[in-house]
């Protein structure tokens, strides 16, 4: 079952807040109840269970009814449930914690419902990761086989929606239930509840549901222990303190850093398991529009559609409903989406985290709901002795003591229906300095209070507010939207009245994080600096939660929310895109008014250059050392090459814009040939002349030797790497073969390339110095990579290596021969500069350039990829 992502970051359910229902154990045992006819006979002779029968029978040292043998016959209750340590609680099961075994109650009722099992780390050992981490995710059900109850996992991704339709046998077949673990039962309680003693599947769990082979380890069943249950109306919540030999120090497969579990060789987690009953009647499922972003789960219905099977795609949402209870226009939800604050959260960041989650109301507002989203503080032990952060029920925003500069917000999602059900929201710790980082060097010098650090609680405490807002807005479902702030031109982001109505980024899913592309003769306010939940937000929820009356089914539905979808038409910044596609510049990560990156990235580095003179006042203190500088120093040389790849992206861009049915226009749009050459332009004069403003000898002489040189060679090869990417190389030929009426040719832009990193060969006299050597060397390399791939490892698949050698595809061969070209004519342009070389660096430098074009184009002992 897929669940856990946006990352996407990446909630817990709504509705599902419910009262704990407490009972004290009963006096004496009730009458015991004659157990069921006897059991059926399976195709086999007893399953197995989770991890064996081996536990004791009465009598035999151990408590009885325990995990007995297969063939062991149901003792009366009084003689299993029994002892005076017993602890007996009511709930969705009733439970019995006797010593360090639990017994399930399980009524006749709640066989054969859908449940939600959850695993998650809720405490655990330096370096071996983090509370609130989830673990895995399963879709179950209990069901009664003779004498055993069975634990399945139910396979969700094959349907048949017409309950009648004869392929519902074939898809039944197809989707047989897996066993998790089996259970003898112990003993009949009221009403034929089965009794089984499920200590086994918390002490020793299934691959399915445990961690141990996520930390390639073995349990320890001396030092685990049960250490607590707390069953609920809808949910059981189960402890355990869980020891993982590892064979060693060291070494946890997915540990995120850290020491690995000490020097022992081990480690002890306190994990936490939630059983949640599903709802028994289905929230009604809404189909995925890919044109607005909503993480999404897929099933395959084979009755659907009449000749063809049909894949199912349905939005992950929480269930929110309107009461009868109005406010206006708005309905006020019969069950609002709360949101606790981790009460190990440092004190002074609650306010702001709470303002974060009440930043998504005007969303709601705009869907139909009054109050749809609440923050409250999590109850105190005194208030609330059994609430749990881990608790299915809850939706939690966890801080993480963790150096990780990061937060995540996953969800789990009811596979049946994309209801959301549950997840934490991660906040780890040093997220702080990230945004300290980002902050100092994007608006640094449009802020006064940014000119010293540490920046102060109320700048650091906003943006804790747009970061939790983000993640947030995973936890509501949303993915990132990309494609948002490439539909505010750069001019309109330097207008302190558009940025103050509408934000520098239509999204705050958006990777846009502040606005760097800002001048400080804007004058533009700072609170309108920062991102927020904008246009496309609002937009984006409003087609996800909105109540549609008289559509009581998801086809039903989509008339409306196509209606709704066709606004991006006339309003280009509620469109969206996800990540991960760098064809398209206008679908940046990192990137202000991509619009237009060239425009856009010469605003940003007028405001890098203000800050290098502000670096050293900005981080020296009288008893530090130059941690603060060095960090800094890198981040802007960072922020600079970042800015610089966005512009890169226009090269060889096909833009998009994601269109149904009767949408006119294009779908991909190739970039005008004369934004191309533009953007060659910029980086020939930004990118890949020295960046001198860098090279300030107050600052480099403070830092680690040769930092500067190789930080800014490292990001001039980023660039340049960027530009001849094998992938737009090849689309920049098929681009000039489909349309050749406005393109930008790959010989042009070659060529265009070689001038601007060579352009010192044709003046009259020739110096090159060290930044500009490095960078020609990443050149040659990167070319020599592309015509001399390297042999791929034994093993690997697909033969030679090199997007752009021959037989990688249809424009392999045109690059490879262009590039070769190139060559040939750098090295005559090599030649002829030696007798113009002013200093003996550059004399040895093309005298070396000069061999190694030779050995690029005759390699010795490499048939050249050929």
């Amino acid at each position: 079952m897929r669940r856990i992502g946006a990352a996407i970051s990446l909630v817990l359910g709504t509705g599902l807040v419910a009262v704990a229902c407490h009972q004290a154990p009963p006096k004496a045992a009730p009458t015991p109840v004659a157990p069921p006819p006897a059991p059926v006979q399976v195709g086999r002779a007893g399953v197995p269970s989770a991890a064996g029968d081996s536990t004791p029978a009465p009598g035999q040292g151990g408590r009885g009814g325990g995990r007995g043998g297969a063939n062991q016959a149901p003792q009366p209750y009084g003689q299993v449930i029994r002892g005076a340590d017993i602890h007996t609680r009511n709930g969705l099961f009733k439970t019995h914690q006797i010593g360090d075994s639990l017994f399930y109650e399980i009524p006749r009722g709640e066989l054969n419902q859908d449940m939600l099992l959850t695993t998650e780390i809720e405490k655990t050992a330096e370096g071996m990761g983090y509370g609130g981490q989830m673990i895995s995710s399963h879709l179950v059900r209990w069901e009664r086989r003779g004498n055993r109850i069975l634990l399945r996992g139910v396979e969700s991704g094959l349907v048949a929606s017409d309950s009648a339709n004869p392929v519902r046998l074939a898809v039944e077949a197809a989707s047989y239930a897996p066993i998790i673990a089996a259970f003898p039962v112990a003993a009949y309680g009221p009403d034929s509840a089965a009794v089984i003693n499920v200590t086994p599947l918390y002490k020793n769990p299934p691959s399915e549901i445990g961690i141990a082979s996520r930390y390639r380890g073995t349990i320890d069943q001396n030092r685990t222990f049960l250490s607590s249950v707390a069953p609920y109306p809808t949910n059981v919540e189960v402890r355990t303190d869980l020891t993982i030999n590892q064979g060693g120090a060291g070494g946890a497969a997915e540990a995120g850093g850290g020491r690995g579990g000490g020097a022992t060789g081990s480690a002890t987690f306190l994990v936490h398991w939630s059983m949640l009953k599903l709802p028994e009647v289905p929230m009604q499922p809404r189909l995925y529009d890919s044109r607005i972003g909503f993480f999404n789960n897929s099933v395959t219905d084979f009755a659907h559609a009449t000749q063809k099977s049909e894949t199912r795609t349905f939005i992950d949402r929480y269930r929110l409903e309107c009461s009868d209870q109005r406010v206006g226009d708005l309905c006020v939800p019969k069950k609002p989406i709360t949101y606790y604050v981790d009460p190990a959260t440092p004190r002074w960041i609650v306010p702001w985290i709470k303002k974060a989650i009440l930043s998504w109301q005007p969303a709601f507002e705009a869907a139909g709901f009054k109050d749809a989203i609440v923050a409250k503080e999590a109850p105190s032990k005194a208030e609330d002795p059994d609430w749990s952060a881990e608790d299915a029920r809850y939706a939690v925003i966890d801080w993480l003591p963790s150096t990780t500069e990061n937060a995540v917000g996953p969800h789990t999602a009811d596979p049946r229906t994309g209801e959301i059900i549950s997840a934490h929201l991660q906040i780890y710790h040093n997220v702080m300095n990230l945004n300290r980082d980002w902050y100092w060097t994007q608006i640094g010098p449009l802020d006064p209070r940014a000119r010293t650090l540490p920046l102060p609680d109320s700048l650091m405490g906003e943006g804790i507010v747009w970061i939790v807002a983000h993640e947030i807005g995973h936890s509501l479902g949303l993915m990132h939207d990309m494609k948002g702030s490439a539909m505010y031109p750069a001019d309109s982001i330097r207008s302190k009245t558009f940025v103050h109505r509408m934000g520098h980024s239509p999204s705050i899913m958006d990777y846009s994080r502040y606005n760097y592309v800002a001048q400080p003769e804007d004058g533009i306010a700072l609170e309108d600096l920062k991102p927020r939940v904008g246009p496309y937000d609002i937009f984006a929820i409003k087609w996800g939660y909105m109540p549609i009356p008289g559509a009581n089914s998801p086809d039903a539905e989509r008339p409306a929310l196509d209606q709704l979808a066709r606004e991006q038409d006339t309003k280009p910044w509620l469109r969206f895109a996800a990540d991960g596609n760098t064809s398209d510049p206008r679908r940046e990560t990192e990137a202000v008014g991509d619009d237009d990156p060239v425009k856009s990235t010469g605003y940003g580095i007028k405001n890098i250059k203000r800050l290098v003179p502000m670096l050293i006042p900005a981080t020296t203190k009288p008893t530090e050392n130059n941690d603060d500088l060095t960090e800094l120093y890198g981040r802007l040389i960072g922020q600079w090459a970042t800015e610089l790849g966005h512009v890169a992206n226009v090269i060889g861009g096909v833009e998009t814009q994601d269109k149904y049915g009767s949408q006119p226009g294009a779908v991909f749009t190739p970039v005008a040939g004369a934004k191309q050459r533009a953007a060659v332009r910029f980086l020939n004069e930004n990118a890949f002349q020295t960046p001198t403003f860098f090279l300030v000898p107050a600052i480099t002489t403070r830092i680690e030797d040769n930092s500067g040189l190789a930080q800014i060679n490292a990001a001039q090869a980023r660039t340049l790497s960027s530009v001849l990417q094998d992938a737009r190389l090849a689309r920049m030929i098929e681009i000039e073969a489909m349309h050749p009426a406005d393109v930008y040719p790959l010989p042009e832009l070659l060529a265009d390339v070689r001038h601007g990193v060579w352009t010192e060969l044709s003046a009259p006299s020739v110096k090159i110095d060290a930044y500009r050597r490095a960078l020609q060397h990443s050149y040659l390399d990167n070319i020599r990579n592309k015509l001399n791939p390297p042999a791929p490892a034994a093993g690997a698949a697909g033969g030679r290596g090199g997007g752009a050698g021959r037989g990688s595809g249809p424009a392999g061969s045109d690059v490879k021969s262009l590039l070769r070209m190139e060559l040939k004519s750098l090295d005559g342009d090599v030649v002829a500069a030696q007798k113009k070389a002013t200093d003996t660096e550059t004399r040895a430098h093309l005298a070396d350039v000069h061999h190694e074009i030779g050995d690029i184009l005759n390699p010795k002992g490499n048939n050249g990829g050929e």
